[in-house]
């Protein structure tokens, strides 16, 4: 059974980083900074999650490339088709005459797709790539 109660803790830190932190509350639009700690916690968890290779994630690999790339879609394609049961689905679009951008949705485990990630970002003609993560289990 999982306690979903709320506990009280406190944190003590010094005036400046305190005053950058509620900057940050407030970009962010919090409405306190309990809730911004609770996202600061989540992230660093999800984070921690990377060590076991075998933990189930879900994410997206995002993809900015020139398509005028020679044998980029090719390979794109062929390292995509060979882990097929890891991708949930792919969006392309075109954002102009050279350029691509496509987003893979991804579940599976850490190892499987961090390697996958790797391989796409990698590639010749791939001028930026990011990979976004989340447990599949709740936080």
């Amino acid at each position: 059974m999982q306690d979903i109660s709320l506990k009280r803790f406190g944190v003590s830190m010094e005036g400046k980083l305190l005053r950058k932190f509620d900057d940050l509350v407030k970009q962010k639009g919090y409405e306190n900074r309990s809730e911004a700690v609770r996202d600061l916690v989540r992230e660093a968890i999800v984070q921690q999650s990377w060590e076991d290779s075998e933990q189930i994630i879900a994410g997206s690999i995002l993809l900015f490339y020139n398509h005028h790339q020679r044998n980029l879609l090719e390979e794109m394609t062929k390292i995509q088709h060979s882990v097929h049961d890891v991708i949930l689905a792919t969006t392309h679009f075109h954002l102009d005459h050279d350029s691509c951008l496509e987003l893979i949705v991804v579940k599976g485990k850490v190892k499987e797709v961090q390697e996958l990630s790797n391989k796409l970002t990698s590639l010749k003609g791939v001028g930026y790539g990011s990979f976004t993560v989340a447990p599949v289990a709740q936080l």
